[in-house]
């Protein structure tokens, strides 16, 4: 990477982090440049005065980013920050595995920051070139990457991405299912508050029907006596007042008649109305058949959510396990490369003497 610039430049911070760019096209979603966790280091190019963020992404260089005073890091989340570089015309995001260190790299951010805009003030008097190539010192970067533990985090990483795209999914699918068991709960409320008012309606209408059928039989034990009284009157031969009292009771008889027959309709709506109470009790409880199997998935969907929680907890323990022993090695390798850089330097003076 740039092997003219390392010569000059010296890393003075350095972190791992997912690392993002914006969309070109759309402007809001991110692209992600790195498929894991790749290093993120802060550079200093003495000669230049000038600090650069700087991220390889195997044999690609993912961030080549010159700090300016007019930069801003931001938070957008607990674990998640942004800046944009508008010299290359892009923005970048880096998601990182704990709040604290999305907490330093801010603050190393804002001081990095300070310091450019110091390095700017100053060169506007006088040129620091020469004295700062002997302020420039040679060191490899402190973070080195240790292949085997660090090949397991990533396998717990995406053990993970996993566990929580399935939680992600089930709490999903009970999301769904407490839609569609309120839906079902709406439906029955309806069900049974249209059953109640059927079945008030049907109370009221047998009531009623009892009563008509008294009253037609009523009706019709006066017609028979008014028959066999008009009868009675012919049979004795009267005649005058027994042909108007006959008109009047053939006029009783047919509105009697017409009664009965409103009264027979009334009594075939009633009884359609008790077919329909019928289909209604039917859907009612196929209504609450459907309830009972809706809780008893949702009491299934829960069971898996609480198992998945159980394997996410296990997965983050061996993951913080494993960044445990990958720092220890990396503060030991740290050791490593600063004894080896002393020695190094010890070297150069030798051969200079």
């Amino acid at each position: 990477m740039f092997p003219h610039h390392r010569e000059r430049e010296q890393p003075i911070f350095s972190t791992r982090a997912h690392v993002f760019q914006i969309d070109p096209a759309t402007k809001r979603n991110w692209i992600p440049a790195s498929k894991h966790a790749v290093s993120v280091s802060f550079f200093y190019d003495a000669n230049r005065n000038v600090y650069r963020i700087i991220s390889v992404g195997g044999t690609k260089a993912i961030i080549n980013c010159t700090v300016t005073p007019s930069m801003t890091f931001t938070k957008t989340s607990q674990k998640f920050g942004q800046w944009a570089d508008s010299r290359a015309n892009t923005v970048y995001g880096l998601g990182f595995a704990t709040e604290q260190q999305l907490h330093q790299f801010s603050e190393k951010f804002k001081e990095v920051k300070d310091a450019a805009r110091l390095a700017r003030e100053k060169s506007q008097d006088k040129e620091l070139a020469n004295t700062a190539l002997t302020i420039a010192a040679p060191q490899s970067p402190p973070v080195m990457c240790v292949n085997g533990p660090e090949d397991k985090l990533f396998r717990s990483q995406s053990a993970d991405i996993t566990l929580s795209s399935e939680k992600e999914r089930i709490k999903k699918m009970l999301s769904e299912g407490s839609i569609c068991e309120m839906n079902l709960e709406a439906e029955l409320f309806t069900l049974q508050d249209s059953n109640s008012k059927l079945v008030a309606a049907l109370h009221e209408a047998n009531a009623n029907v009892e009563q008509w059928k008294k009253q037609l039989a009523a009706y019709q034990e006066e017609t028979e006596r008014l028959r066999e009284h008009v009868a009675d009157l012919e049979a004795h031969g009267v005649q005058g007042p027994s042909d108007l009292l006959k008109d009047e009771l053939t006029q009783s008889l047919e509105e009697l008649e017409a009664l009965l027959k409103a009264k027979d309709e009334e009594i075939h709506i009633l009884q359609s109305k008790k077919a329909e109470y019928h289909e209604m009790e039917h859907d009612r409880d196929e209504a609450i058949r459907r309830l009972r199997e809706m809780e008893m998935r949702n009491s299934d969907l829960e069971r898996r959510i609480q198992n998945t929680e159980q394997n996410l907890s296990n997965c983050l323990e061996e993951r913080d396990r494993m960044d445990n022993e990958i720092q220890r090695a990396v503060e030991i390798l740290d050791i490593k490369i600063f004894d080896l850089n002393d020695l190094r330097q010890s070297l150069v003076k030798l051969l200079e003497k």
